[in-house]
């Protein structure tokens, strides 16, 4: 879905947009290509036939586009007519020789395009220079335009590799000031639905928070669209979107909704702005500080903390070296945890780091609030970037997600254990009592002896229930959660890792977790 400047910035065609849903491929009632095109123009639209030819065939190759069969090919390769081109010398050639019709019927639409858009634009301006830019995208309230072409692909095309082992899973955030969340809750929406994606979208006025899995291809188009999208293109770049193996699998639904926070920390965006976060440093320069503090003699004298602003269950099972990973079930408990221990934090330089780098935003910005640190710093693109470049650095075990894995792993490293036997493991799995959504580390040997629930209390429930068919459900809060402290209070200068077995994997807020 590219957008498209014209060489000729005299002639205001710097403000066309060209997308491909404005260009039907498949049009044959434009112009007739055995006559002569040129010169069934105007003096004013002569001009650009040039520049409209070249972006006719130049939009018509893309559609044609395909990724590479393997591996080791990072170059572009094209299927048109059945025949597969490895190289742009060749498929130009082939849709110069075999196209030609199609070129001339596209060249006459997106002159067409370029006209409307022109006169558009002209249009606009005079009205009000002023106007926000959703009027300049929805004038009319229209999502479908600013859905990609996909007619070139065939439905298996778009949903092939939609598994775990031939699929994609992205996970992304962009804050920007969104006038209308609503229509880009739609649009949303429809963009996925288009591209057969599933997953987890949140929107607010304060920006869109992401993850979604679908075949490469379908996530490839959604990136481009993202991209292209003139209210994020100049706020998110390709390095943006953390890539994983996956696809549609690992969500069971697509589920895209309009929220007052964009990842839930339960304090109003007015209040504790994202315009005033920490200090991003880049993975790089993460890794640097967090060496320097680990190669301190005595860390717990050092002024520097390295906090982990994920929830326990995810830090239990992979987490940074030394660092201090609060004992919190939800990140809506992040904020009171940081009054409670408040002094914690004094004159302390503090190196924040979550999963992709969107809790961080906000956490920090809370912290820095408070006026008692020294300096605040959040690793740019979380865990997710860090390990991609130090995946045997000093983050050890697996890396926690929101679907239906569970977990990345990156490194051999088990930094947990079985909550019966303590051998390690590290592979959550659900308790086995109905409507609990606990999580729970059982390695096989417990498993096959019968231990598959989450607590003592879980365990008796679920045989009760085996027993009574007809009791279906219970409310009860389980065991585990109710002797949890809500806030946990930690001792100055000590480091306090998660130490209970039993895990809670609570999404009732509704959110893409990052």
């Amino acid at each position: 879905m590219p957008s498209f400047t014209s060489p000729d910035q005299g002639d205001d065609l710097e403000a066309c947009v060209l997308r491909f849903a404005d260009l039907d491929l498949k049009d044959t009632r434009l112009i007739n290509p055995s006559s002569s095109l040129k010169a069934e123009l105007d003096a004013s639209t002569k001009k650009k036939y040039s520049f409209a030819k070249k972006k006719a065939f130049a939009l018509f190759v893309k559609t044609k586009e395909v990724p590479a069969h393997t591996l080791e090919c990072k170059e572009k390769w094209w299927k048109c007519c059945q025949q597969l081109f490895r190289d742009r010398i060749s498929i130009h050639k082939h849709v110069a020789t075999q196209h030609a019709d199609e070129i001339c019927h596209q060249t006459a639409s997106v002159l067409k395009q370029l006209a409307v858009t022109l006169n558009t634009s002209k249009t606009l301006r005079s009205e009000d220079s002023r106007k926000p830019l959703k009027e300049y995208l929805t004038c009319n309230r229209e999502v479908s335009a600013w859905l990609p072409d996909i007619s070139c692909f065939s439905p298996d095309e778009l949903i092939s590799g939609q598994d775990s082992d031939g699929g994609e899973v992205l996970l992304y955030y962009c804050y920007r000031d969104l006038e209308d969340p609503h229509w880009v809750c739609a649009w949303q929406t429809a963009l996925c639905q288009h591209l057969s994606l599933t997953g987890k979208v949140r929107i607010a006025t304060e920006g869109i928070n992401g993850t979604v899995g679908g075949s490469k291809l379908a996530t490839r188009l959604y990136v481009e669209v993202m991209l292209s999208c003139p209210l994020f293109k100049d706020y998110m770049c390709k390095d943006d979107f953390k890539t994983s193996k996956g696809g549609a699998c690992c969500f069971p639904e697509l589920r895209v909704g309009v929220f007052e926070e964009i990842v839930p920390m339960g304090i109003s965006p007015n209040k504790i702005s994202y315009k005033k976060p920490g200090i991003h440093l880049s993975p790089g320069e993460f890794h640097k500080e967090v060496e320097k503090f680990l190669s301190q003699a005595n860390e717990e004298q050092s002024d520097i903390i390295l906090l982990d602003c994920r929830n326990f269950y995810e830090s239990k099972i992979g987490r940074f070296q030394g660092c201090l990973a609060p004992d919190i079930r939800k990140f809506s408990y992040f904020p009171s945890y940081v009054d409670k221990n408040l002094e914690l934090f004094r004159e302390k330089k503090v190196l924040m780091y979550c999963t992709g780098g969107i809790r961080c935003e906000r956490g920090s910005a809370y912290l820095k609030a408070k006026g008692v640190c020294k300096e605040v710093f959040q690793l740019k693109g979380g865990i997710h970037k860090y390990l991609e470049e130090f995946p045997d650095g000093f983050y050890k075990g697996k890396l926690f997600v929101f679907d239906e894995r569970y977990a990345l792993s990156y490194n051999s490293d088990i930094v947990s254990e079985c909550s019966y036997c303590g051998a390690p493991w590290d592979q959550y799995k659900l308790c086995s009592t109905p409507q609990c959504r606990q999580l729970i580390l059982t390695c096989p040997a417990c498993q096959r002896q019968g231990f598959t629930a989450c607590c003592v209390t879980c365990q008796d429930k679920g045989r009760r229930l085996g027993s009574s068919p007809t009791q279906s459900s219970f409310k009860e809060e389980c065991e585990c959660t109710a002797r949890r402290p809500r806030i946990p209070s930690e001792l100055p200068q000590q480091v306090r890792l998660p130490g209970s077995p039993e895990l809670r994997l609570d999404v009732g807020e509704g959110g893409v977790l990052m």
